[in-house]
């Protein structure tokens, strides 16, 4: 018991133990099931916390480290820590948590396999973001894909075995291309320093030629944009968010998105700087795109679950365009957004699920009128609305505000086609707000629903606080990313003032060859 009495790993495996032990559990006791898996989810939660409070704001550098020998003879380590590029992901995933057990309470078919896997894919994501060790987040990452294979193509709608099976083969092509990416890296430090490593750290200072750079940036870019989705990479997410269940939907887009957008700036960035920025505009102009793109295809949705899976499409393009923005104001605003998304769209489909649960139906046809009988439901959906359209005072302004403030100084052109995805989405949600809750009640079936009950009030209150203290107080989730954001940026920036000092160089042979 050793190894779990450090607070990371503790919190990392706690699910997983908790997933183990909930199989001794006899399977006829489900609210003793539910229980089990709510009281690991919950203990995960506040052993999060306590890494929060002892995170120091001030380093950039990796706290809670913790560093064994896995597989010594390959270099292979499990070696684990936190930044603040991954602490509020990483408490994120805690927080969800209990959040996606709750709102699981009514399912009735096979409950303990259920809870078994959602415990194990809690595991496997918070291992994603504190994973150091290369082959470890090779590891985790492929680990989440198979609980979630299994929460969509067992518990999913009428398609779940065509939506898991694109979900898997979309995810793992991109992986298994980005495993032959790491294994080549790890051959290349060997030969440079003789040290057979994945640490990441090591692996950062290696200085690879130009043209390696390139291929390796694409091999994990792929898989990561995949994650993401970035267009045109984005059609495996609508069938996954339209078939999963309620709790699926929510880890989806609160969590598991934000691992590629995670991985662009913890991997492919600092690992192949030169490579990122020659692609960044070509990055830009796909994240661009997609944030018209979903915003429109979004407008055209009838499925409400649809709707908001495209709009996820578009929120995640202003993500990618911070990211390669390149600049603090940027990526601050890119992680902070990642955060904002995960709550309001989180909620968003948890919305959608509890009325899900009363009418069968999602088509936003079937609804109109709904603040009469359900005016805390009306009220709570108003307020995530607002906040996944970014309104001043709420979390989804703040991301929004300095992604453009990066992107205006990368290139004032794409930010001002990116904001006109701002309204395209605004009008996209605020029209499809208008047609379920207000206008008149004609269908009887909307006349009798009951409104949210404590539970599903239980679940939706962290999230709303959290909604509006993001927005109104950023500065504790801020001043907590800069200082690991700043090294990232400083590499990037030494590399593109080099590029001049490279043409510069260059350019007297060229003369000399000319004869000149």
């Amino acid at each position: 018991m050793e190894f779990f009495a450090r607070d990371l790993s503790l919190v990392i495996f706690l699910p997983l133990i908790g997933a183990l032990l909930l199989l001794l559990i006899p399977r006829q006791r489900s609210r003793g099931l539910f229980g089990w898996a709510l009281l690991v989810s919950l203990a995960t939660f506040f052993l999060s916390l306590k890494i929060l409070g002892e995170f120091d704001a001030t380093v950039g550098t990796l706290q809670f480290v913790e560093r064994r020998p896995w597989i010594p003879a390959y270099g292979i380590h499990y070696f684990v820590g936190i930044d603040g590029l991954s602490l509020f992901l990483f408490l994120l995933t805690a927080f969800l948590g209990p959040i996606v057990i709750l709102a699981s309470w009514t399912v009735r078919e096979r409950v303990k396999e259920y809870l078994f896997f959602m415990l194990v894919l809690e595991t496997g994501m918070l291992g994603v973001f504190a994973a150091m060790d290369l082959f470890l987040f090779y590891v985790f990452w492929e680990v989440m894909l198979v609980p979630m294979y299994f929460l969509i193509g067992v518990w999913g709608g009428p398609r779940r075995t065509y939506a898991a099976l694109k979900f898997v083969i979309y995810t793992m092509s991109g992986s298994l291309l980005m495993l032959v990416a790491i294994i080549y890296l790890a051959a290349q430090n060997f030969e440079v320093t003789r040290l057979l490593t994945f640490d990441l750290f090591e692996l950062y200072r290696l200085n690879l030629p130009y043209q390696a750079q390139i291929w390796l940036f694409l091999a994990f870019a792929l898989s990561f944009a995949i994650k993401v989705p970035l267009f045109p990479f984005h059609t495996w997410l609508p069938d996954a968010h339209v078939e999963a269940p309620t709790a699926g939907s929510v880890i989806l887009a609160g969590i598991l998105l934000k691992m590629g957008t995670y991985g662009f700036l913890r991997f492919a960035i600092p690992l192949f700087p030169d490579a990122a920025l020659a692609a960044a505009p070509f990055i830009i102009g796909l994240s661009v795109i997609g944030i018209v793109y979903g915003a429109l295809v979004a407008m055209m949705q009838e499925d409400l679950k649809r709707l908001v899976a495209y709009s996820s499409v578009s929120h995640l393009g202003f993500v990618m365009l911070g990211l390669f923005a390149m600049n603090l104001q940027g990526v601050q605003g890119a992680l902070f957004q990642m955060l904002s998304h995960g709550l309001s769209t989180g909620a968003l489909f948890l919305l959608v699920g509890m009325i899900y649960e009363r009418r069968h139906t999602r088509l936003i046809s079937d609804f109109g009128g709904l603040w009469q009988p359900l005016p805390i439901f009306s009220a709570s959906f108003l307020l995530v609305t607002l906040s996944s359209i970014g309104l001043p005072g709420l979390n989804g302004f703040v991301g929004e505000f300095l992604i453009l403030l990066g992107a205006l100084r990368a290139d004032p052109w794409w930010a001002a086609v990116a904001a006109t995805g701002i309204v395209l989405g605004a009008i996209t949600m605020l029209w499809m707000f208008r047609r379920v809750v207000f206008g008149p009640l004609t269908r009887p079936e909307n006349r009798s629903l009951q409104d949210l009950g404590w539970r599903e009030t239980l679940i939706l209150a962290p999230i709303l606080v959290l909604i509006v203290w993001m927005g109104i107080y950023p500065q504790p989730f801020l001043k907590r990313m800069k200082p690991s954001i700043e090294p990232i940026l400083e590499k990037i920036e030494s590399k593109r003032q080099a590029v001049p000092l490279i043409q510069a160089k260059r350019e007297p042979r060229e003369k000399r060859s000319d004869g000149n």
